[in-house]
């Protein structure tokens, strides 16, 4: 308990400090969500469009070890999951990891850990946008996206209450709809063919790209200034949405591993609506392109959510334009920095096809909670505080390094570019302590 109100003083410290946010009071969010509201938001950003796209590069990359990448990837989430919930107990801001890097390991490794997480998470609204509009209307699939993201940053600025209502009805829907898959495919008597086995590298790389699926407990995190009771509502929250994303994808997994087999899943790039076809239930094929476009917006809202949010914390610390850091009085939402977000994600939405862009933003989000699990390690001295965290930087680092050739290259040099912007900065313009 000591620890917690000393860490908490000390980050409302740093917001006030001349120099480094902006001067005199910072003005808080509201704290309106409740453990239920955390878990649907995790769950809104984790059940989305990833398991309706993810499983058939997992199966290409790992064949028959498909369900060993599953479980690296929902291991490696477990230990972010746990560092975070730690670590938001004690930070119970906005900002997540920015805040946590921040405060424990220096100013640096804030600002990459949230520069990381505001680069890599753009790129995946634009791609969640793009996957909404690629199911709602392909032929005009960059116009349906642009809509997308205009509506949900117009929710999201009326209050985060209004967007967790919206998130709860999406999260129903989409879990729907994957027990009708699971259903309609374990009821079969269709058999699929078994891949060969991808190796222990094809094993690592499906790892890396079904961790893009778990990808949105850190959402619970970046929202701490809105959760209510915060030291105890987190820590229970994200376990709980992780436990229930996993039960989840496995029996999804199971399901359309059954009918299609690890061989007929590689080769797909609808394996949900392939497998309920395989199955015999044709007539599901629509409703599951639905629940793929609604999962698309769930995720899509929850991280220009998060992003927005971890754009006011590094906004009140001057590494973004101050005028970002302003809440509306009457919402008590971060609206100028939600609005910022959505307008950069419409232009990628309407310019771009940003289906590559998924190992980029996998590299960004690795190397975020590669952050996260470092910060997390300064917290006790114990082989037992310390043991999930060292692998969960292990498992990070090494999903990271499984990427395509080009991912890497590419989200390198965009975390580079950003490393110089912020030591340029320091060397022209010093920060006060």
């Amino acid at each position: 308990m000591t620890q917690r109100r000393t860490a908490q003083r000390r980050t409302t410290q740093r917001r006030t400090t001349p120099g480094q946010p902006a001067a005199g009071p910072v003005p808080a969010l509201r704290r309106t969500l409740g453990l239920f509201d955390a878990v649907g938001i995790g769950l809104g950003a984790m059940v989305g469009a990833g398991i309706f796209a993810a499983l058939g590069p997992a199966a290409d990359a790992a064949g028959s070890g498909l369900f060993y990448g599953l479980a690296i990837a929902g291991f490696v989430a477990y230990c972010n999951a746990t560092a975070s919930a730690r670590l938001a107990a004690l930070y119970p801001v906005a900002g997540g990891t920015y805040v946590y890097g921040r405060e424990r390991l220096g100013e640096f490794w804030g600002y990459l850990a949230g520069w990381a997480f505001v680069v890599g998470k753009t790129a995946s609204c634009a791609a969640m946008a793009l996957t909404v509009g690629a199911y709602v209307w392909p032929g005009q699939a960059h116009a349906v996206a642009v809509g997308a993201v205009v509506v949900l940053t117009a929710l999201n600025c009326l209050g985060v209450q209004k967007a967790a209502w919206m998130n709860r009805v999406i999260v129903a829907v989409v879990l729907g709809v994957l027990a009708a898959v699971v259903v309609a495919c374990l009821s079969s008597s269709q058999s699929g063919t078994a891949g060969s086995p991808g190796g222990f590298g094809g094993v690592l790389q499906s790892a890396g790209l079904l961790f893009f699926a778990f990808a949105g407990y850190a959402r619970i995190a970046t929202l701490g200034e809105e959760v209510r009771d915060p030291a105890r509502t987190i820590p229970r929250a994200i376990p709980l949405a992780l436990g229930i994303a996993l039960v989840v994808y496995a029996a999804v997994a199971l399901a359309v591993v059954s009918v299609l087999g690890t061989g007929g899943l590689a080769g797909t790039t609808a394996p949900l609506v392939d497998a309920v076809r395989a199955a015999g239930a044709s007539a599901l094929a629509p409703v599951v392109r639905i629940g793929a476009a609604v999962a698309a917006l769930g995720s899509l809202l929850a991280l220009i959510l998060g992003v927005s949010r971890t754009t006011l914390a590094m906004a009140r610390d001057r590494h973004l334009p101050g005028v970002l850091a302003a809440v509306h009085p009457r919402f008590q939402v971060p609206q100028r920095a939600e609005i910022a977000v959505g307008a950069v994600v419409a232009v990628l939405a309407a310019t771009a096809d940003l289906r590559a862009a998924i190992g980029f933003s996998s590299f960004g989000v690795l190397l975020y909670y590669a952050i996260a699990n470092a910060s997390a390690w300064t917290l006790g001295s114990r082989l037992r505080d310390r043991a999930l965290p060292v692998l969960g930087l292990v498992g990070c680092l090494a999903l990271a390094a499984t990427l395509p050739l080009s991912s890497v290259v590419w989200g390198a040099a965009v975390i580079a570019v950003g490393a110089g912007v912020f030591f340029v900065r320091r060397t022209l313009v010093p920060v006060r302590k």
